[in-house]
C-alpha cells in the first residue's frame, strides 16, 4: 500500500495562493470544458484561486506547473483519460513534489490502475465537493486519506450524493472562439455547452455511466443552468449544447429550461442527447422542442442489428430507429446518430447493411465518418464483461489503453477496422468531404467482401450501394458542430 505524506509546511501556507492549485482538462469533444468551470466555481467560493489549463487549446507551461502544489486533471471520457495520464507524467517530471488527482467518470472506472501508476488521488461521481474537501484537507496538513469520496491509498466509491452546485466560472477559461462552432446553412456561430442533469437512469451494458452511477441521475438546479447559459451568451454564444448523458431523463426539467432560455434569448438555438426509446416515449415533445430552437439531437443508435442491440441492452430495435428518423424529420429536427459498428457480433455483411441503411435513410450528412470506425470499448467495470456472449472473444486488460482486449471471430473485421481507421484519420486531416469519405469506406468494405466496386465516370472506384445524388454545396447539409 502506497503511503501518502502531507504537504510540506511551505506548501500548506501557499495552497490558497493564486496558481497553487491547478485544474487541467485535456479533451471535452472540442467544447469549452464544463469539467473545469464547475469545480473552479466551488474552489473559488472556498477561498482558493486555481489556475486553469485546457490542453485541447493551450500549452502545458512549465512555469505554471512549477509553482503548483496540487494538480487535478479532468477525465470525463476515454480519450481524456489517455491524454490526462500523459499530462500527469509530464507534470510529475516538472514538479515532483506536487500532488496529482484525476477526477471524473473514467477516473472511477480505472482507479486501481491509476493509483498504481502514480496518481495520488482519484475522485468519481459528483466530484466537486470531494475535490474541495481534499484541497482543504491538504491545506491543513492532511494526507487526503479518509476524505469522503476520495480514493488515496485505495479506490473509493464514487460520490453519489446531491451536491451544492455553484454557477460555473468561465471567465478564466479560453474564449468560446477557440472551440467548436455550430455550422448551419453555410454559416458558423459560436457555441457553448451546459448540462441539465448528470448520471443516467438506464443500464446500457457498453456505457461507462452505469458502473459509476448505478442507475442514478441528478438534476442541476434550474437557476444554475440558466445562469450558465447567460454567461456564455454574454461571451458570444449563439448556440447551446446540453451535454447531459440523456436530456430526456427528466423531461419536465428539460422542457422548463428550453422554454425559459428561449424566452430570454429568442434567437438562441440548441442541441441535446437522448436515447432512442426516450425519443419515442416523448415524441409529442419533439415539435415543440424544434420550435424552441432545437436544431438536432444526438442519439446513441449504436447498431441496427437487433441481436447486437439486445446484447448491449439498448432498449430499442432497428424498427425503433427508423421510427425516430421519421419522427425527428417530421418535427423539423435533425437526428445525428452515434454508432459502434465494430463489435464481436457485427460481421462484414452487417457492416455493409449498416452503410446501406445510412444511405437509404439519407443519413450520410448526419454523422461524422469517424462514427463508422468506432470499436467497442470495454473499460474496467463494464457491464458487458460478464455477459456470456462476450466471453468467447474477451482477452485481458490492456492497462496502457485502459480497456479489455477482444478479437473478432472473423479476422477480416479486425483488418477492416485498422484499414478504415487510417482512411478516416487521413481524410479528417485532409479535410476531405465526408460524403467522399463515406464512398471510400463503402468501396473498401465491398472489396473485402468479395464484391467488385463499379467505376464512376472518372474511372475511380465507387461502391455498389444504391446510387445517391451528387455532392452539393455545404448549405444543403443539416446543422452540426464543427
Amino acid at each position: 500500500m502506497k503511503k501518502r505524506r502531507p504537504l510540506s509546511a511551505a506548501s500548506v501556507r501557499t495552497l490558497r495562493s493564486p496558481g497553487a492549485v491547478v485544474l487541467i482538462s485535456t479533451y471535452e469533444l472540442g467544447r469549452q470544458p464544463l469539467s473545469l468551470a464547475s469545480p473552479l466555481a466551488l474552489l473559488e467560493s472556498g477561498g482558493f484561486s486555481p489556475a486553469v489549463i485546457d490542453l485541447a487549446v493551450e500549452r502545458l507551461e512549465p512555469k505554471t506547473i512549477e509553482r503548483a502544489r496540487f494538480v487535478a486533471i479532468a477525465v470525463p471520457m476515454h480519450t481524456a483519460l489517455r491524454l490526462g495520464v500523459k499530462a500527469a507524467g509530464r507534470i510529475r517530471s516538472m514538479n515532483r513534489s506536487c500532488r496529482i488527482a484525476l477526477y471524473g467518470l473514467y477516473a472511477s472506472l480505472n482507479a486501481e490502475t491509476l493509483l498504481g501508476r502514480g496518481a495520488d488521488f482519484i475522485i468519481g461521481g459528483e466530484y466537486e465537493e470531494p475535490l474541495l474537501r481534499l484541497v482543504e484537507d491538504l491545506e491543513h496538513g492532511g494526507t487526503g486519506q479518509g476524505v469522503d469520496g476520495v480514493g488515496a491509498a485505495a479506490p473509493a466509491a464514487p460520490w453519489l450524493r446531491r451536491i451544492e452546485f455553484a454557477v460555473p466560472r468561465r471567465a478564466s477559461l479560453p474564449p468560446l472562439d477557440r472551440y467548436a462552432r455550430l455550422l448551419d446553412g453555410g454559416e458558423t456561430r459560436l457555441a457553448g455547452q451546459t448540462e441539465a442533469s448528470r448520471g443516467c437512469l438506464h443500464f446500457c451494458r457498453h456505457c461507462p455511466i452505469p458502473p459509476v452511477y448505478g442507475g442514478r441521475f441528478f438534476v442541476v438546479p434550474r437557476d444554475i443552468v440558466l445562469a450558465d447559459i447567460r454567461s456564455q451568451v454574454a461571451a458570444g454564444a449563439m448556440h447551446m449544447s446540453f451535454g447531459d448523458p440523456d436530456f430526456l431523463n427528466g423531461p419536465g426539467h428539460s422542457m422548463y429550461l428550453l422554454r425559459a432560455a428561449r424566452a430570454e434569448y429568442p434567437s438562441l438555438t440548441f442541441d441535446f442527447t437522448a436515447k432512442v426509446d426516450h425519443l419515442l416515449k416523448h415524441c409529442d415533445l419533439l415539435p415543440e422542442m424544434a420550435r424552441l430552437g432545437c436544431l438536432f439531437v444526438v442519439s446513441a443508435v449504436e447498431s441496427i442489428d437487433d441481436r447486437v442491440l439486445a446484447i448491449l441492452d439498448k432498449g430499442h430495435t432497428r424498427a425503433d430507429v427508423e421510427a425516430v428518423i421519421n419522427l425527428t424529420r417530421s418535427a423539423g429536427m435533425a437526428l445525428r446518430p452515434s454508432l459502434v459498428p465494430f463489435t464481436p457480433w457485427t460481421g462484414l455483411d452487417d457492416y455493409l447493411d449498416l452503410l446501406a441503411f445510412i444511405q437509404r435513410h439519407g443519413l450520410i450528412d448526419h454523422l461524422d465518418p469517424v462514427q463508422l470506425v468506432i470499436r467497442l470499448l470495454l473499460p474496467p467495470g463494464s457491464l458487458l464483461l460478464q455477459h456470456p456472449e462476450l466471453r468467447p472473444h474477451l482477452g485481458g486488460l490492456d492497462a496502457e489503453r485502459f480497456t479489455y482486449e477482444w478479437r473478432h471471430p472473423d479476422a477480416r473485421m479486425d483488418r477492416l477496422h485498422r484499414d478504415l481507421s487510417g482512411l478516416v484519420e487521413k481524410a479528417a486531416l485532409d479535410q476531405e468531404d465526408p460524403r467522399l469519405t463515406f464512398d471510400r469506406i463503402a468501396a473498401r468494405a465491398e472489396i473485402l467482401s468479395g464484391r467488385t466496386p463499379r467505376m464512376d465516370g472518372g474511372g475511380a472506384e465507387a461502391h455498389l450501394l444504391p446510387t445517391r445524388p451528387p455532392i452539393v454545396h455545404d448549405k444543403g447539409r443539416p446543422p452540426r458542430l464543427t
